[in-house]
């Protein structure tokens, strides 16, 4: 026989067994999840919750109540907001019964946000993050901030109840609000 049919009778012959890999596999889940609501807008999808992703320990800790939180989701169809209310209930007699807190995330830009309430905002930064601080003074007694995000934009906004006759100073609106934002930025 010529070494040309010894090679191609060699070919035909049984295939080799594949190697077997005994090395286990782990998947891992993924580190997002389908948002609730989407939006035919072509905008980015809400890929922060404010209900689902910021920890209720470090809500109750801050003292908000967690447990009462209410989802309160904006759909509009050129874009949506993910949003959450909290209720801080420290009563401080004679000052304040607390604060009422809405946290939105949204997939609309910062320059949009700045275009639609540029009169009441100042640039800011919370963390490195671009951001925008919201003092209305047609809104009485709250403060916003308004956070760039990879998706849009993240607005915490706080009203202060007030326990007392009269208003609330203008300068205590905000007392304290940035140093909670701050700790709740790295959860966006």
């Amino acid at each position: 026989m010529s070494a040309a049919i010894i090679a191609v009778a060699a070919a035909c012959g049984p295939a080799p067994a594949p190697a077997v890999d005994n090395s286990t596999t782990v998947t891992t889940a993924p580190t997002t999840r389908t948002p609730r609501i989407v939006d035919d807008s072509g905008r980015p999808d809400v890929t922060f919750d404010p209900c689902l992703d910021l920890p209720d320990d470090v809500m109750t800790e801050a003292g908000y109540d967690a447990a009462h939180k209410e989802i309160t989701d904006m759909p509009m169809g050129w874009y949506t907001f993910l949003g959450c209310t909290y209720r801080d209930r420290t009563l401080i007699p004679g000052v304040r019964r607390g604060y009422g807190l809405n946290i939105l995330a949204g997939n609309v830009s910062i320059d949009e946000e700045l275009e639609k309430n540029g009169s009441v905002a100042t640039a800011a930064s919370i963390n490195g993050r671009r951001a925008l601080l919201e003092v209305d003074p047609n809104n009485r007694d709250t403060c916003t901030y308004v956070l760039q995000t990879e998706f849009g934009i993240a607005i915490f906004s706080r009203i202060y109840h007030k326990d007392h006759p009269g208003p609330v100073p203008q300068n205590e609106w905000c007392t304290g609000f940035e140093d909670f934002v701050s700790t709740l930025e790295p959860y966006i």
